[in-house]
């Protein structure tokens, strides 16, 4: 019976002109390993979304990441996305963070706030897309 199912699977296949993607079924235990720039970007967004919250409130965040550094050094999931575009806007996104960090006026909490999540998208936009409908919902409107 599988034989069967097997070469009606392989001619429906075959029988197409157009290329379709065909999708395998994994063991639902199976893990894959997330990159260390995956998991500091999921830290990235967990702090963001705290600083969200408290410039609402009207509050300044306090004890700026450390952590966050290591945007330079971790490991990639494809190691050739580290070039100098990818520097730059990680210089950029850091020193954003620092002055969001470092602002006394509470006038300024809303655009740094906003100008540190626009820092990740314009990078986003460049390097992995993917993510930025996630990033964009810790913009404050």
């Amino acid at each position: 019976m599988r034989f069967l199912l097997l070469i009606g699977f392989v001619a429906l296949l075959t029988s197409c002109n157009q290329k379709k993607e065909v999708k395998v079924e994994t063991d639902q235990n199976m893990m894959v390993k997330q990159s260390e720039m995956a998991a500091l970007m999921l830290k990235m967004f967990d702090e963001n979304a705290k600083n969200k919250q408290l410039v609402l409130k009207g509050d300044f965040p306090k004890d700026y990441p450390q952590e966050f550094i290591k945007l330079h050094t971790a490991v990639l999931t494809d190691e050739n996305d580290r070039d100098v575009a990818f520097k730059g806007y990680s210089d950029f996104y850091l020193m954003q963070q620092k002055i969001l960090y470092n602002l006394t006026d509470k006038d300024s909490l809303i655009p740094q706030h906003n100008q540190v999540i626009n820092s990740c998208i314009s990078c986003h936009q460049v390097k992995c897309p993917g993510p930025i409908p996630r990033i964009q919902k810790l913009l404050i409107k």
